[in-house]
């Protein structure tokens, strides 16, 4: 599964813009860090302007972004760093987290309106993706701190017996004592 391009540019806009407010916070301790022109995000990450300023106007209306006006403006974070998970960022910019190619309100990925046999495991993923992406914010991607964030998978469930298969199990002890 891949994440399009409209999801990883947006992270990347934003974790360069946390990264910078992060910087002058420790600089210039309680001062409000000066608003970042997209031009300056487009060049330290190799990403069109032009793009960036569709992205950004995703973000604005998600609330992740405050733009400032006139000479000196551009955009600064609407909230700290560590209040901003990924998952915000990227369902922000209408990227779906999905793995399975069921369109959304659909019955099922065949044509017949059923799901495939594979269905379960690949929404399970999606899910996994979604739910370690709401777990990680735009300050930990800036401090490094999403290697060894993935969690393990659980350990397999038992299967179920059903009620018979234990009764005629329960005959066949008995009968044998």
């Amino acid at each position: 599964m891949r994440l399009s391009t409209r999801g990883r540019y947006a992270v990347m806009a934003l974790a360069e813009m946390a990264a910078r407010e992060m910087a002058a916070r420790g600089r210039e301790q309680g001062s409000s860090p000066a608003p970042v022109c997209l031009a300056d995000i487009a060049s330290a990450q190799q990403l069109s302007v032009a793009y960036l300023e569709q992205l950004f106007a995703k973000l604005r209306r998600a609330g992740l972004v405050a733009s400032a006006r006139g000479p000196g403006g551009g955009y600064r974070l609407a909230l700290p760093p560590d209040a901003i998970p990924i998952a915000a960022v990227v369902d922000a910019v209408e990227e779906p987290i999905t793995a399975t190619r069921c369109e959304a309100g659909s019955p099922g990925c065949l044509g017949s309106g059923q799901r495939c046999r594979t269905h379960d495991l690949w929404h399970e993923l999606g899910e996994q993706i979604r739910q370690f992406l709401a777990g990680v914010t735009l300050e930990d991607v800036v401090r490094d701190r999403v290697i060894g964030r993935a969690a393990p998978p659980l350990p397999p469930q038992p299967l179920e017996t059903p009620p018979e298969a234990e009764a005629a199990a329960a005959v066949v002890i008995a009968g044998e004592g």
